[in-house]
């Protein structure tokens, strides 16, 4: 599968941005898709990851509350709402996919991944 992240952009903090990774692809509906995020000078951190039925979800604890994953099987599409931005949040945020899987939290389980799109939060 491949994947293709947009929606980044500048915004103030406490505003909202909407992210979404588009998917190539027939199987879309049997990929666990989940959201990743990495900052200048730090690893790549987990954000929130949804079962490839969409019935289960999971979040990292920093975005609890402010962040929803939802996806549509129908338009091989997950998206990223994210809500009441933080300076902390800034990031390039990635898209990854890994077939049949489990709601993993760490890089590596995950197979394929989107080009990455920018987040900027500016206080």
């Amino acid at each position: 599968v491949q994947l293709q992240a947009s929606g980044g952009g500048l915004v103030q903090v406490g505003g909202s941005l909407r992210l979404s990774c588009a998917a190539s692809g027939r199987t879309f509906s049997t990929y666990t898709m989940a959201w990743f995020r990495q900052a200048p000078g730090k690893e790549r951190e987990f954000v929130a990851v949804i079962s490839w039925s969409g019935g289960s979800t999971y979040y990292a604890d920093s975005v609890k509350g402010r962040f929803t994953v939802s996806r549509d099987n129908a338009k091989n599409s997950v998206s990223l709402q994210m809500n009441s931005l933080k300076a902390e949040d800034t990031a390039v945020y990635y898209c990854a996919a890994d077939r049949y899987g489990s709601l993993w939290t760490t890089p590596n389980k995950y197979d394929y991944w989107g080009q990455g799109t920018l987040v900027t939060v500016s206080s």
